[in-house]
Parts: structure tokens; C-alpha cells; sequence
């Protein structure tokens, strides 16, 4: 069944892979490791034709200097846990749907395996597709961006008391809400201009260039959940100010700030900061409400604003 989703036979050993591709089998397992993958057995057949070229694709990047060798290993980190999230989603579709086609037990591999000469061309395409739409759109914001000194508004949204709703609920039944929590959270960022950092479950991290945008999607946020039946409340902080881009992901005071200021937030509320209030302060279509002064953990004393719409 494997090599129904791999498309071609497995023929070389970990040793073999090296050899052809030219380095000792030590730095071929790094970057195997990197991809996400575990080490296998030295006598063990695993590997294909397509291991070789990338391999062999992942040292070329470094002798021809387009990156360097830590470099090529973080873009293959990067690139074993975006697919390795990807293929586990796809996979559970797949299972689900066969689950739904009534396919026993006993018929899943010949069942996959069908699937796998059905989908996995297409989906190879869309990924591609995907791919160079999300490069192209990252590469433009960044290509005039010093990555040290990126002023973004950071939102961190939470379902409050999903822990407790989460015992009193089938799981079939927490499933499907976590999938509409996620599915329209991350509608509603991106089409009012924000991007999607990553969803926890029962929270979502986006980022906009501008605090009223960001203020906008919180607020819709709140909005939308709010008409969906069974959803609990959400609560929304925000703050402004310098992030730190790596991988994918957003690091530093400005998004811990957020986050703590989630929790802080009472059901239903959007909490910002400071600097964020401030870019909003002209802005007609928000009210501002400064709050009791509060204890930020890890961050000191600020009075912290709500956010409504005017």
C-alpha cells in the first residue's frame, strides 16, 4: 500500500541513498531526520528513486551556495512538518470517507490503495499550486521587510471554557466543532486581510499590517461564532508592535502580550493593548474603553483597552 502512495518501488538501502548521492550516510540521515522521518535499519529496503534526487536536491542547494547547509536543514524541517500536518488530515478525509462507504475492515488496503491511484496525482498538483501561490504572497510582503524589525498587530483568539465543554460532548461532537471553529476562523482572517499564524484547537494566532484591521477581524470573530449553535464564547486580545518572524510562526513580547491578554479578557470581548488602542484611537468605526489598570504575567502593569464597534 505504500508504494501505492509512493508511486514507485522501493529498492535501496540507507547506505545505497548515500552512496549515490555522494556523502557519508550520517549527513544523508540528517536531512532524512529533518524531513521528519525516523531512521531505518541498514539492511532495510525503503527507499526510492525519488529519496535519491532529493537528497541529491537538498546538497545541491548547498554546493551551488544558495543556502547554507543549516539553512537547507531548516527548509526541510519546514517542509516535513507542513506536509507531515498535510498528509495526517488527508488521510483521516480518506479514512472518514470509507468509514461513510461502509468499506469493512478486510477491504481497506485494496480500497486505498484505488484511492491512492485516484487522488494522489491531483493532490500532488494542488500542493504545487498551493505552494508557489503562498511563496509568492510571502516573498512580497517580506522582499522590503527587515525581518528584525517587523511592526505587525498581533490577534490571539480563544473559546473560553472548551476544556470543560470538551468533557461534556462526544468526540465525534468535539470534532465537528473544532473543525467549524477552525474552518471559519480561518475564512473570516483571510478574507478581511489578516493571515492565519496557526489554530490550536480552541484558538487561533493571525496577524494584519494594521491594527484596524485586525480590530475588524477580532470583532467578526466574535460576531460569527457567536450565531453558531453549540460554539462556545470567544475572546479576543490584541497588540501591537514588533514580531519576530521564523519558520512560519511569530515570536516575541508583542505576541505574548496578545496571548496574555486573552486570558485576561472577559467572554465575548476584545482586549488591545496600548499601542494598538492607539492606532485607533481616530478611527470612527471602533470604541475605545480603557479598563482597570492590570497585571500583564511575565510583562508588568498596563491599563488595556475594549474594543467595539462604534
Amino acid at each position: 500500500m505504500a508504494e501505492a502512495f509512493l508511486r514507485e518501488p522501493r529498492r535501496y538501502t540507507s547506505h545505497q541513498v548515500a552512496e549515490m548521492a555522494g556523502v557519508p550516510v550520517y549527513r544523508a540521515r540528517r536531512f532524512w531526520r529533518a524531513l521528519g522521518f525516523a531512521n531505518v535499519a541498514d539492511d532495510a529496503v525503503e527507499f526510492t528513486d525519488s529519496d535519491v534526487e532529493a537528497l541529491k536536491t537538498l546538497l545541491g542547494m548547498v554546493s551551488d551556495g544558495v543556502y547554507d547547509e543549516d539553512h537547507v536543514l531548516l527548509i526541510a524541517r519546514s517542509l516535513g512538518r507542513a506536509t507531515a500536518r498535510l498528509a495526517e488530515s488527508q488521510a483521516e478525509l480518506g479514512a472518514e470517507a470509507l468509514d461513510q462507504a461502509g468499506v469493512p475492515l478486510a477491504e481497506r488496503p485494496r480500497a486505498w490503495r484505488r484511492r491512492a491511484e485516484r487522488v494522489v496525482p491531483d493532490l500532488a498538483k494542488l500542493l504545487v499550486y498551493a505552494w508557489q501561490r503562498q511563496l509568492a504572497a510571502a516573498a512580497g510582503r517580506l522582499a522590503v521587510q527587515d525581518l528584525h524589525a517587523v511592526r505587525v498587530t498581533v490577534g490571539f483568539a480563544d473559546l473560553v471554557a472548551f476544556t470543560r465543554l470538551s468533557r461534556q460532548i462526544t468526540e465525534t461532537e468535539l470534532a465537528a466543532l473544532i473543525d467549524r471553529f477552525e474552518g471559519r476562523s480561518a475564512d473570516i482572517v483571510t478574507s478581511h486581510g489578516g493571515r492565519v499564524v496557526k489554530t490550536l484547537g480552541d484558538s487561533v494566532l493571525f496577524v494584519a499590517d494594521k491594527s484596524h484591521v485586525a480590530a475588524d477581524i477580532g470583532l467578526r470573530l466574535v460576531e460569527t461564532h457567536a450565531k453558531t449553535r453549540g460554539m462556545p464564547e470567544l475572546r479576543v486580545g490584541l497588540a501591537a508592535g514588533p514580531v519576530i518572524w521564523r519558520m512560519g510562526d511569530v515570536f516575541g513580547t508583542t505576541v505574548n502580550l496578545a496571548s496574555r491578554l486573552t486570558a485576561l479578557a472577559l467572554p465575548g470581548t476584545i482586549l488591545a493593548d496600548p499601542r494598538a488602542a492607539e492606532d485607533l484611537e481616530n478611527d470612527r468605526a471602533f470604541r475605545l474603553r480603557a479598563v482597570d489598570r492590570l497585571s500583564v504575567r511575565g510583562l508588568g502593569e498596563l491599563v488595556p483597552f475594549t474594543v467595539t464597534r462604534a
